[in-house]
Order: C-alpha cells, then sequence, then structure tokens
C-alpha cells in the first residue's frame, strides 16, 4: 500500500493524465461545423474523424491492459502520454480529411495506453475500500464532467482560435502532467501472468472497424448491398474468432470469466449503452445549437455547462449513495432519471430554453455521474489486483466502444431522418452537389456556396435537423430505459458479498 503521504498524490496525477483523454472524446463534437467549412469534409469524413477514436481505442484497450499487467502500469502510462502529445501536434495540424483521421487513430493508439492504468494504479493505491471508493468517485468526476467539458472547451478554443487548437491544447496539459506521473507513480514489479498476442489485437480492432463501417455504409445510398453484407460478416467472424481465442486459452488476452460476477459485467454494459447515447446526444446538441439556434462555438457550450457542473458533483456522491442505497437501486435510479431527461429535452425547444430545459440537462449529468461511477466502484473492487489492468480496460473498452457505436448508430440515424425530412426548395433541387441532403454539413456547405440564394435552403435544413434531434434524444432516452429494465432484473439476486468493497 502507498504511504497516506503520498497516495492522493498519485491519484491527482492519473487524473491529471487522464482528463486531456476524456475531453478529447467530446471536444470535436463543437468543432465540427468549423471543422467542415475549413476542410471541406463530407458527412460520412466527419462520423469518422469523430469516431475512430473511440472504436480504435476500444480495440487496444485490451490488449494494452493486458500488457501493462505484464510489463507495468507506470511504464506504459507514460509512454502512452507521449505518443498521445505528439499525435496531438499531428492533428492540429492536419490539411485534409483523411490526416486527421490518421492522426485521430494515433491519439486513440497513445490513449489505449493510459486509461487501463489509470484505473489499475488506483485499484492497486488504495487498499482500504472506502478510501478506494472516494477516490474511484473523484475518478467518476473527471470522466463524466471531462467529457462534458468538452464541448465548453472546444467553444472558448473557437471562439479566438482555428479549429485545430482544441488539440493542440493538449501540449502545453502533457508539459505538466507527464513530469508529475514520472516523478509520483510508484515502481511496481509486475504480476500479470495474461498473454499478448499483437495479432489478436489487430483481430479484435479489425472487427470493429468493420462491422462499424458496414453499419454506416449500409444507410448510405450509393453503397453496395453485397460489399456491406461481406464487411459486416467478415467483420462479425473477426469478432467471434477473437472470442474463441479467448475461451480456448488458458491465460487469454481477456479473461471471460470477469463477465461472471453481475456486478461486472452489467456494469460494462451500462458503460456501452450510456455513454454510447451520451456522446450520439452530445454531437447532436452541438450541431442543433449552432446550425439551426445560431449559437457561436462558445455559447453552444454555454449551453451544456449544467451537464458539466451536475455531471462533477455526481461522481463524489457515489460511493456514498451506494453505500446508503445498494447498487441496484442507486444504478436503476440513474438510469431512469438519465432516460426521463432524454425524453423531455427531445421535446424542449432550444430556441426559446427556460429553466426547465437548464434542469433537464442537470438532471442528466447528474444522473450519469452517479450511475456510471457505481458501476465504476463495483467493477474495480470486484476484480482481483492482479488483474487490475484487465478489468480497467475492459470498462475503458466499454466508455470507448461505447461512445464509437452511439456516434454510429445515432449519427446514421440522425443523418437517414435528416434526409428523410429535407425539403429542398424546387427551383435548386437539381443544381445542387449529390451530397448535399445527406447532413446539415453538407447541406449547409451547398448553401454558403450559392450566397444570397442559398437562404431557402438554409431554413429547410434547420427545419429538417430540428424533426430529426427529437428521435434522436427520443430513441436514446428509448435505450436509456430498456437498459433500467434489463438492470433491475439482472442484479435481483445481487448480494452484499458481491457488492463493491467499502459501500457497507
Amino acid at each position: 500500500m502507498s504511504s497516506p503521504r503520498n497516495r492522493w498524490l498519485i491519484l491527482l496525477s492519473v487524473m491529471l493524465a487522464f482528463t486531456p483523454i476524456v475531453v478529447d472524446m467530446t471536444i470535436l463534437h463543437i468543432a465540427v461545423p468549423s471543422l467542415t467549412q475549413a476542410l471541406g469534409a463530407t458527412g460520412t469524413e466527419i462520423l469518422w474523424i469523430i469516431d475512430i477514436y473511440p472504436l480504435v481505442m476500444a480495440g487496444l484497450l485490451v490488449p494494452m491492459g493486458t500488457l501493462a499487467d505484464r510489463i507495468g502500469h507506470r511504464r506504459m502510462l507514460l509512454t502512452g502520454l507521449v505518443v498521445f502529445l505528439l499525435a496531438s501536434v499531428f492533428a492540429a495540424f492536419a490539411p485534409t480529411p483523411t490526416m486527421l483521421i490518421a492522426a485521430r487513430v494515433g491519439l486513440a493508439f497513445g490513449a489505449a495506453m493510459v486509461v487501463p492504468n489509470v484505473l489499475a494504479i488506483i485499484r492497486q493505491t488504495f487498499e482500504d475500500p472506502r478510501e478506494r471508493a472516494i477516490a474511484l468517485g473523484l475518478w467518476g468526476t473527471v470522466g463524466s464532467a471531462g467529457a462534458a467539458l468538452g464541448p465548453l472547451a472546444g467553444g472558448l478554443l473557437l471562439e479566438h482560435f482555428w479549429w485545430g487548437s482544441v488539440f493542440l491544447i493538449n501540449v502545453p496539459v502533457m508539459l505538466v502532467v507527464w513530469p508529475l506521473a514520472y516523478a509520483v507513480l510508484p515502481r511496481r514489479e509486475p504480476t500479470g501472468t495474461g498473454s499478448w498476442s499483437i495479432g489478436q489485437a489487430l483481430v479484435l480492432i479489425t472487427g470493429l472497424i468493420a462491422t462499424v463501417y458496414a453499419v454506416k455504409s449500409a444507410f448510405k445510398a450509393d453503397s453496395s448491398p453485397l460489399v456491406t453484407g461481406v464487411t459486416l460478416l467478415a467483420g462479425l467472424a473477426l469478432l467471434a474468432w477473437f472470442t474463441r481465442l479467448q475461451l480456448a486459452s488458458r491465460t487469454p488476452m481477456l479473461d471471460l470469466s470477469l463477465f461472471t460476477r453481475p456486478a461486472i459485467s452489467m456494469g460494462i454494459v451500462m458503460a456501452l449503452v450510456v455513454t454510447g447515447a451520451l456522446a450520439g446526444v452530445e454531437l447532436t446538441l452541438a450541431q442543433e445549437l449552432q446550425y439551426v439556434v445560431g449559437f457561436s462555438p462558445l455559447q453552444a457550450g454555454m449551453f451544456m455547462l449544467p451537464l458539466v457542473i451536475a455531471s462533477g458533483v455526481g461522481g463524489p456522491l457515489a460511493g456514498y449513495a451506494v453505500g446508503w442505497a445498494g447498487l441496484r437501486v442507486v444504478a436503476v435510479s440513474s438510469l431512469v432519471v438519465a432516460a426521463a431527461s432524454l425524453a423531455g429535452l427531445g421535446f424542449s425547444d432550444f430556441h426559446n430554453a427556460g429553466l426547465g430545459t437548464v434542469g433537464l440537462m442537470a438532471a442528466l449529468g447528474l444522473s450519469l455521474s452517479i450511475g456510471l461511477t457505481a458501476s465504476s466502484i463495483a467493477i474495480m473492487s470486484s476484480a482481483p489486483s492482479e488483474k487490475a489492468g484487465a478489468a480497467g480496460s475492459l470498462e475503458a473498452t466499454g466508455y470507448e466502444l461505447g461512445a464509437g457505436l452511439g456516434i454510429t448508430f445515432l449519427g446514421v440515424l440522425l443523418g437517414s431522418v435528416y434526409a428523410g425530412a429535407l425539403r429542398l426548395p424546387a427551383d435548386l433541387a437539381l443544381s445542387l452537389p449529390a451530397g448535399a441532403s445527406q447532413s446539415i454539413g453538407e447541406t449547409m456547405l451547398a448553401a454558403s456556396a450559392l450566397g444570397a440564394a442559398g437562404q431557402p435552403l438554409v431554413e429547410a435544413a434547420r427545419l429538417a435537423f430540428s424533426n430529426a434531434h427529437g428521435v434522436v434524444l427520443h430513441s436514446a432516452a428509448g435505450l436509456i430505459g430498456v437498459l433500467a429494465i434489463a438492470v433491475f432484473f439482472a442484479l435481483r439476486n445481487y448480494s452484499d458479498a458481491e457488492a463493491p468493497a467499502g459501500a457497507h
């Protein structure tokens, strides 16, 4: 156990290391209009720029977590911070959408080397159950508030600088975080026994990306059903192969026995669904506020401030809430409140947002923060110390894969409903580019090229997007509502012996 004198400093260093990585999950949402205009990116390219980061990270987290258990969490985290720093510089000055996508892959690689080790170091540093619950609650605050802070930070930067500043801001942060982490993180002898194979990691990553690519292309008007079908089958086959490899191995990269505890399995499912819904909703709101309502990036970020503040409050409360009411009650209640908040936001008029909308945003941030942090306490307290990296990677995989899939599925839904609702002015329909109706960004680019004559197109786009955004928010509410029911039944036999230590 770390001495009382420095274990909270260790917590501070890993939380600071985690902050820019989680902010990067959502900071681009507010920059979508600026980035689209500057790089001339299509709607499909924008989706790939945003969700290639969580998707590649999700594929890398499990192998990186297992490798860290074998070579040391400190070494892996420090190396990952350097990779993240270099990729941030490359992303800031990327001249094309393709180069920016490549830079985001580099960011994902560095982030995947950091995230599992943050949770593992917390698990190993805080042996006292009550202190661990507090530490994980503070970590949860960074996670939920950081993701919610992304749009505000992006708005502040875009008010004064170009879109690349949302990446370049990582440089001074990393120059402070790396020396601190180097100085205070403990050197421990690795104890992990799981096998590590770059081949298996590539199978997992390729399977995930192929599956998501197939989903994206299935909704494109010019896609080939044959190519889409083959790609989907190939992706699912690769994922099934990866699972089979884990089941057949005595020392698997991914220890599937961790899923036998309801607290771990349902915590991962919650992370997957809730972060997916939240990422898709944040992206939708960022575009609604700027394209439709007419907010500047800073105004849009300020609009989401209640979500940020409430998320910051929820983390520290989670440990106390679980100790008072139990994991099942806290998890289900938080999901119900989140679903109700999303449903209410789906009916809200953002042109005339009042206290009701502010309250719904705050309720959403508070409920998701409490629910996800409670799940993190349960997951990490249920995992043995020697598998802390693997457990941390599983939880983080749920977050990153959820964010990537949420942006994909809800983004595809948004684009599909938008394209169906868009009514192009008759005198402009034949002269517009082929992709002008695929996303509001592409429609606005086409309208901008027309000058004053494009104003009717702008109005048509705003009306169509307002209709589409309501469908997305209500769909996210429905997903989380179904999850609340699933958690209620899945944890019905949850015993005190399985409860996160320190919750009594």
